[in-house]
This record gives structure tokens, C-alpha cells and sequence, in this order.
């Protein structure tokens, strides 16, 4: 099976809002795959990412846009039914994203690959204002608190939210982490707004995370940029 071209198809099917081709391309290439991880990784976020690109660039309409991510996520959903999950591995992450259903639908791809590894993960989407979620955080305790951006326009509050939390000393050992295509795209950025950790997709991010909790080390070293800073400071 010829991956690019296979990429193609899906891309044409998704945005032609053409369900059963895409559903065909769907079980050829878990067939040939076999396993619903290398399926996201494979065909489900090439189309996400390239679908978004042209979009941001005015090269796709709307109605291709929509057409292409309400089906998408359908095939996301279904292909998540299929998992079985690794057993835990002791991690726990609350997550949350920027307030648009692609956001939602990239974010979502991350989660199923997380739960995947084996990480617990409580997914909000998007539209969640910083106090619900730092007072979620106080509540449970997550080990790490993962932010989805696709978009520039998430980074303020996105910025309020990490300052808030340096600021007040809270939860020294939570790890934050981000990911979305707004990091992709601006290198250096991610580091610079206070994150502990980021990646470019969610299989790296999954990836990264599994690796760490695998090889902990203590909070102090596992933190950069801003925050660490701060908490030097301090």
C-alpha cells in the first residue's frame, strides 16, 4: 500500500464529505496497519494537518473544511472504540483545547493516543475558563495539565493561565505540557510561554510522555523556561 497515495484518497473522500469512500479507506488501511494507533498516526492526522494548512491559507473553502472535519471526527470516534487500552502506567493528565471543533478534533486524536499508552486522561475541549480549570486542578491532583492550541488567538489566555499558576507558587510538580499546530509553527514558542514539554504531533507527544513517566525525574528537572525561572527566583 502506497502511503501518499492512500493519504490522497482519504484527503479527496474527507473533504468531499464522501462517507463511504472514506469508510473504505478507513478498513483498507487498518488492514494493512493493524493497529488503531499507526491508523492516527498514519492517515487520520496527515488528512487533519494538511486539511488545516489549506484552510488557514484560504485554499479550501468552508464547506470542504466542514465536510472534512465533521467526518473525520466520526472516523476518530470509531477508531477509538477499537483500542485496547495498555494497562495503566500511573499518569494522569487533565487536558483541555482551544474553542473550535478542529481543535477539538486534533486534541481529541492526542487523548486516544494517550489512553492508548496507558495514561489517564480527563479531556474537557475547549471554551473552559483558567479558574474551572485551576480549580479542577487543586481538586484532583493531575500529574499533568496539557493544553491543545491550533490557533494563535488561544495563547492569551494560555499565557494568563501559566503565569497565574507561576505566580501563586501553585502545584510545583504539576507538569505542563502543550501541543497543536500554533507550536509547529512558532518555534521557540512553547519553551518560551513556561511549558515543560511539547511536541510536534500526538504520537511524538505520546511518545515523550510515556518515555518520561517511564524515566521520572524529580520535579525540578523536569520543568523549563518561565516557570522554573520564577520558582529560582522565588
Amino acid at each position: 500500500m502506497d502511503a501518499s497515495i492512500q493519504q490522497e484518497r482519504f484527503f479527496e473522500a474527507l473533504i468531499a464529505g464522501d462517507r463511504p469512500t472514506a469508510r473504505t479507506i478507513v478498513t483498507e488501511t487498518i488492514e494493512a496497519l493493524g493497529s488503531p494507533a499507526d491508523l492516527t498516526a498514519q492517515l487520520f492526522w496527515p488528512a487533519y494537518e494538511h486539511i488545516e494548512k489549506l484552510y488557514r491559507k484560504d485554499s479550501l473553502t468552508r464547506l470542504a473544511h466542514h465536510c472534512g472535519t465533521k467526518l473525520l471526527r466520526v472516523l476518530v470516534d470509531q477508531n477509538a472504540a477499537r483500542c485496547t487500552l495498555a494497562p495503566p502506567i500511573g499518569r494522569t493528565v487533565l487536558a483541555f483545547c482551544g474553542q473550535n471543533d478542529a481543535d477539538e478534533l486534533g486534541a481529541q486524536m492526542g487523548v486516544d493516543l494517550l489512553e492508548l499508552a496507558g495514561i489517564e486522561v480527563t479531556f474537557a475541549g475547549g471554551g473552559v475558563p483558567n479558574d474551572e480549570i485551576m480549580e479542577r486542578v487543586h481538586s484532583t491532583s493531575p500529574d499533568v495539565l496539557l493544553m491543545f492550541a491550533a490557533g494563535s488567538a488561544d495563547l492569551p489566555d494560555l499565557r494568563r493561565l501559566i503565569d497565574t499558576l507561576a505566580d501563586i507558587g501553585a502545584c510545583p510538580d504539576l507538569q505542563l505540557v502543550v501541543g497543536g499546530g500554533v507550536f509547529t509553527r512558532a518555534d521557540g514558542l512553547a519553551e518560551e510561554i513556561g511549558a515543560d514539554l511539547w511536541a510536534s504531533n500526538p504520537l511524538e507527544l505520546a511518545h515523550k510522555m510515556c518515555t518520561q513517566a517511564e524515566h521520572r525525574a524529580p520535579a525540578d528537572q523536569r520543568t523549563v523556561g518561565k516557570r522554573r525561572s520564577k520558582r529560582s527566583a522565588a
